[in-house]
């Protein structure tokens, strides 16, 4: 039987793996045993980054819902509960929108939230 030395396949993965690694500093970007562990470390820290995001940008509107809140004379977490015993289902990323552009519309949202 013929001996397989999967060059093709194999020629594909590492190009794959340098051009993905192109950019980094020095043997990083050029050996592909230093460049697949970059390149791995690299998506690790990609997939958590994603993740950080989403908390991130939540705490931002939640920053943002609670400055205007305190301005309106109401506390973040009264406003919160008093929308939920009004059945508003509007999430934090909409509220702090309104909170920011459209102030008249979030003045009515908060005296619903006080009633």
């Amino acid at each position: 039987m013929a001996r397989v030395k999967y060059s093709p396949a194999r020629r594909k993965k590492k190009r794959k793996i340098l051009k993905f690694a192109s950019g980094y500093f020095g043997d990083r970007s050029k050996q592909y045993a230093q460049a697949l562990r970059t390149v791995k470390r690299a998506q690790v820290y990609a997939y958590q980054g994603r993740k950080r995001k989403k908390r991130a940008f939540r705490r931002l509107w939640i920053v943002r819902l609670n400055a205007a809140c305190r301005a309106a004379g109401i506390k973040y977490s009264q406003f919160i509960n008093g929308l939920k015993k009004a059945k508003i289902d509007l999430d934090r990323k909409v509220l702090a929108d309104l909170a920011v552009k459209d102030s008249q519309v979030f003045n009515k949202l908060v005296e619903i939230a006080k009633e």
